[in-house]
């Protein structure tokens, strides 16, 4: 049976929604991502949050060490995109 690349991504986002516990989403990012990605994800949530919180760019470069470009990016999923990170943050 070939899957779709929609199928698989449908599959891991069906998997991560039923991750309950946060040392349990630790496990799974760490064998999932490199160290890096996870940082990075980890970084762009906290700029998200900074920007939410009505911090400048300078401010959030920063903080953050984010580059201007991916901030920009995070920026706009922000202000135009579909909630994700509104989402993250509203549960901390």
């Amino acid at each position: 049976m070939h899957h779709t690349s929609e199928d698989m991504l449908n599959e891991l986002y069906t998997a991560l929604a039923n991750v309950k516990d946060s040392s349990d989403m630790k496990f799974i990012l760490e064998d999932l991502c490199t160290y890096k990605e996870v940082e990075q994800m980890a970084q762009r949530i906290k700029a998200a949050d900074l920007l939410m919180q009505g911090k400048t760019y300078a401010e959030v470069i920063t903080a953050t060490s984010i580059s201007s470009a991916t901030l920009s990016r995070v920026s706009k999923c922000v202000q135009k995109g579909h909630g994700g990170y509104k989402k993250l943050l509203i549960k901390q």
